[in-house]
């Protein structure tokens, strides 16, 4: 596999594109459990806590990964 000399762009492009889609599809879920219990969205305190942890865990394990 050919290294480029552009590849901290090409990987800050990608990861911006990944966050995106994924941020998309999370929006989504979101939007349809909402729909489908016929509630208006929210988020308690304890969800949006737990939802920041994994975040960061989820960051955490991309970072130890190089």
């Amino acid at each position: 596999m050919k290294i480029t000399k552009d590849w901290k762009t090409n990987t800050l492009i990608v990861g911006a594109v990944v966050g995106l889609l994924s941020g998309l599809m999370a929006a989504f879920l979101l939007v349809r459990r909402s729909e489908k219990s016929g509630n208006e969205l929210t988020l308690n305190t304890g969800e949006g806590f737990r939802l920041g942890m994994l975040v960061l865990g989820l960051l955490r394990e991309i970072a130890s990964l190089g």
